[in-house]
């Protein structure tokens, strides 16, 4: 099968590895959509892990084989593929925080190599005990690019019952990438007050088309006043950070009112520092916290979120590329123009 091999110093290589074999309990999909996140394009860039990988965690696809003992699917089911699956009997898990949980941590979905995604290939193995519990049927009617969503909308969901917005709350959505839009569309249907900020226009476009009340360039010297002077002076009463840029967590703490719940959601890299006034976070009573990967609990209501249409996403596809074009398409989600956003590779077209 063909596979885009990450190969070490930022190199992806395009070439011909085995179909993974699979075992008892597991199952084999053929990949027909796969959604390009950042999380895996840091990887790619920093070198973070040692090659070769092959990487890709946002898949759709259809089941090609089972391994013996496999009852729940069969060939030919369409499926959503979740990559993390927690143990739910350590001390993590216990208290749910499952992205903590060791077994969590391992990956169970490869193409071959050490584990890692595998979604930028033709077929990925599914392990067991992701069979078990991390994958989910696609109805009728929802198209493959669709459902390559569920792992993302889990993940903000995630968050997103974290920070709490209630009917009436004034959020404000830092970034509108893929992931801040996500987010929008989710604080638009609890009735919230919704501000948004990105620098590119489209975006913003984009977020109004969804019905926030008013899109902001972060760049604009006056944002918190406008924050302000929207909120009776106070500023937001809820600020969720969906983008990684120089000075936007301090933004948010300052766009943001006395008591504010502030979320960190795309601060990842053990490179980037935050810094603030502590006055600000103590003396004011903000609540800094962090969000990250998915939640097994979340699992079917981020499907039927996907699956009901209750979430446009696939308004937010704007590029899709074959497996043998992925270097365009990393190109292209590395550094957006106002015309891309999310990109999702079909390594069988």
């Amino acid at each position: 099968m063909q596979a885009a091999v990450y190969r070490g110093a930022g190199r992806v290589e395009v070439e011909a590895i085995p179909v993974p074999e699979i075992g008892a309990g597991e199952i084999l999909v053929r990949v027909e959509t796969c959604g390009i996140c950042h999380t895996d394009l840091k990887k790619i860039a920093y070198d973070l892990l040692a090659p070769p990988r092959v990487y890709g965690h946002e898949t759709a696809g259809v089941v090609a084989a089972v391994g013996s003992g496999v009852r729940r699917f069969r060939p030919g089911d369409r499926v959503v593929v979740f990559h993390h699956i927690p143990c739910s009997e350590c001390f993590y898990c216990r208290r749910k925080l499952f992205a903590q949980c060791p077994v969590y941590k391992q990956v169970g979905v490869t193409a071959g190599f050490e584990p890692a995604g595998g979604g930028f290939a033709q077929y990925v193995r599914v392990m067991d005990w992701i069979v078990e519990r991390g994958v989910e049927a696609i109805p009728d009617g929802v198209t493959f690019d669709q459902a390559c969503f569920v792992e993302p909308v889990n993940t903000c969901l995630k968050g997103f019952k974290q920070i709490d917005p209630q009917p009436g709350d004034v959020v404000a959505v830092l970034g509108q990438g893929p992931i801040g839009l996500i987010f929008t569309m989710m604080a638009v249907r609890t009735r919230a007050r919704v501000i948004v900020t990105d620098t590119m226009t489209s975006r913003r476009g984009l977020a109004l088309s969804f019905g926030v009340e008013e899109a902001f360039n972060p760049r604009d010297e006056n944002l918190d006043g406008r924050v302000r002077s929207m909120t009776g002076g106070r500023g937001a009463d809820l600020v969720i950070v969906a983008a990684s840029a120089p000075g936007i967590v301090q933004q948010a703490v300052a766009c943001s009112r006395p008591g504010a719940r502030i979320l960190l959601f795309a601060q990842t890299s053990h490179q980037e520092r935050i810094e603030v006034s502590g006055a600000d976070v103590c003396v004011g009573e903000r609540a800094l916290f962090g969000s990250y990967s998915a939640s097994v609990d979340l699992q079917k209501e981020s499907a039927d979120l996907v699956f009901s249409g209750a979430l446009a996403v696939e308004e937010l596809i704007t590029h899709r590329v074959p497996l043998n074009d992925i270097h365009r398409g990393i190109e292209r989600a590395l550094h957006p123009d106002e015309v891309s956003l999310k990109v999702v590779v079909h390594p069988n077209k």
